[in-house]
């Protein structure tokens, strides 16, 4: 699209549009874990139950706490759950005769039993069983792109263009021929933004989806300058070198992200720079009741982000909105890292960081 076109957009009827599509996408996810409730049995469990934490609802379902405590507040999201805090849920008597009360005239869950994918569905309904989750190979053919596509837009509109110049003396670096690492790089398309930017640099993308690196390999079939590798961050060597280090939109993600923050301090040079983009949230709960599209978050988080980060018996489980400003820098430091600044951005859905040794 043309500059002229961009500006003669009205901004109130595209956010209208922006809001109704992704309502839309809401929707279906929140469809997905209405019919994990049901089959589950989560709804009956909650029914005259009054308030209840992941805990009460683990201990009597037998099913494991953080999948049940992920499924609560995105239900509390959606607006079937009643919660003040995010620890605490109440199934009203009015919802329960919507959801669990199948006798009923008024019972509105069953028609939430059969899903286009069932076996995605299935493999999640075990999850809260065992409490692993499956991979974002398991997760389905063009589980690779998916996140892709969602991500692409803004990353090419803002990465290159505006996120790069915040970072104090990275452009410079970058222009001059800088060695780069993305780690959970995906399919490349960060990687082949700043290549094409920045084509004396030279960058490593890694990955543990083999799905997505085979796509990444595709892709940079021809440059000379980008490799990838099928490894996680965790194995990133200790060369003490790196001069930037991206992770976009991944460490919640990560089984272990606590191991990767660790390998990526050793492998960064003394004077190099961590950028960190992460899911907009907040540790206090009635933040992120502001999101219109928090309860999709939730809903994305059992289906996608946090079966990731379950998908290892270790695994610390933080989950689509669990890696906010505060434990990030709790998390950063920890890891060895002392400079943490946060940048305004114009992006309604993620923070951006600029971590230093």
């Amino acid at each position: 699209m043309g500059d002229d076109q961009q500006q003669a957009l009205d901004p109130d009827l595209l956010g209208r549009y922006t809001l109704t599509t992704w309502g839309y996408k809401q929707g279906e996810t929140v469809s997905l874990m209405i019919h994990l409730g049901t089959r589950l049995g989560l709804y009956e469990a909650l029914d005259g139950a009054g308030k209840v934490t992941s805990g009460d609802l683990a201990a009597v379902t037998g099913l494991h706490e953080r999948w049940l405590r992920e499924w609560l507040r995105g239900q509390a999201a959606a607006q079937l759950l009643a919660s003040e805090d995010g620890e605490t849920f109440l199934l009203e008597p009015e919802a329960a005769a919507v959801l669990a009360r199948s006798d009923g005239p008024t019972f509105a869950a069953g028609v939430f039993r059969n899903l286009r994918d069932p076996a995605m569905a299935d493999r999640l309904a075990e999850a809260f069983r065992s409490g692993l989750g499956p991979t974002y190979d398991d997760q389905g053919e063009g589980s690779e792109m998916h996140v892709e596509a969602m991500l692409a837009p803004m990353a090419r509109t803002l990465l290159v263009p505006v996120v790069m110049p915040m970072l104090e003396g990275v452009v410079d670096r970058l222009a001059a021929g800088a060695k780069v690492v993305d780690v959970g790089c995906g399919a490349g398309l960060a990687l082949e933004l700043l290549a094409d930017a920045f084509p004396d640099s030279e960058f490593e993308g890694y990955d543990i989806s083999e799905r997505a690196i085979a796509v990444a390999r595709e892709r940079f079939a021809d440059r000379a300058n980008v490799t990838v590798h099928l490894a996680g961050g965790e194995d990133l060597p200790a060369t003490g070198d790196v001069d930037l280090i991206m992770t976009l939109d991944c460490l919640h993600d990560m089984p272990r992200p606590d191991l990767a923050m660790a390998a990526i301090r050793g492998a960064i040079a003394s004077d190099g720079t961590w950028l960190v983009k992460e899911i907009r949230s907040s540790h206090e709960w009635h933040k992120n009741l502001r999101n219109p599209m928090l309860a999709m978050m939730y809903a994305t988080s059992v289906a996608s982000c946090m079966a990731s980060a379950m998908s290892t018996p270790d695994g610390l489980g933080l989950g689509t909105l669990g890696l906010d400003p505060e434990t990030l820098a709790e998390m950063t430091a920890a890891a060895g890292f002392a400079g943490f600044v946060q940048h305004a951005v114009d992006d309604p859905t993620n923070l951006y960081y600029e971590i230093r040794p």
